[in-house]
């Protein structure tokens, strides 16, 4: 069980983050289950077997970034997170690799997203091609 039920981040600029998570996060088999209209904006929603993050449409104030985390399920899920994260106008923040100040296993890579967040793609089990 995750220990999130969902997470929800806001922009004011719903199109330009839902294209990127759209395109960033089905790398690693996450997909938009749906898009809502609402007076102020939409509302999207991902997850793989359910809706674990949303992403909202909301003037924003003065905020600081916020850091978000998904779980790969091999390295080769997270390298490939990368490569779609920049692709789709991502900012690289930290290229895929071990991370052994974390702990030995803990694989990962980190983007700067269109709202200035920190999300990282993780695998940290020790076997590197499950």
């Amino acid at each position: 069980m995750s220990l999130f039920d969902h997470i929800s981040i806001r922009t004011d600029d719903i199109d330009t983050v839902r294209r990127f998570y759209q395109a960033t996060l089905a790398s690693l088999g996450v997909q938009q289950k749906f898009f809502a209209e609402r007076p102020k904006g939409g509302v999207a929603g991902f997850g793989r077997d359910r809706v674990e993050l949303f992403i909202e449409a909301a003037p924003l104030q003065k905020r600081d970034p916020i850091h978000l985390a998904f779980s790969a399920r091999s390295q080769h899920e997270v390298n490939i997170f990368h490569a779609a994260a920049l692709a789709a106008g991502g900012q690289d923040n930290g290229k895929p690799g071990l991370r052994p100040n974390y702990h030995e296993h803990y694989y990962a890579a980190f983007i700067i997203d269109p709202c200035g967040n920190n999300v990282e793609a993780v695998f940290q089990d020790a076997n590197p091609d499950v």
